[in-house]
């Protein structure tokens, strides 16, 4: 039986969290935005969306309205 499909957001949410893990991304970096994500995912705005917003709700990035999103930097 074959593997059904994963949602683009959660491949974009695998892959952020996989950068983290991988310290490609570090606290405090800055993501690339949204229209470049889409572009890197070949997906829509709002897939992008939901895969950051997500991810916010789960504490591993932070959004600044009209600064961006960074992963969330490490507790002290």
């Amino acid at each position: 039986m074959p593997e059904p499909a994963v949602p683009v957001y959660r491949r974009i949410m695998r892959e952020i969290e996989a950068k983290i893990e991988k310290a490609e991304l570090r606290p405090g970096d800055q993501l690339p935005s949204i229209s470049q994500l889409t572009e890197q995912y070949k997906c829509s705005a709002p897939t992008v969306r939901q895969a950051l917003a997500r991810l916010q709700e789960r504490g591993v990035l932070q959004g600044h309205q009209g600064r961006g999103v960074y992963v969330t930097p490490a507790p002290d």
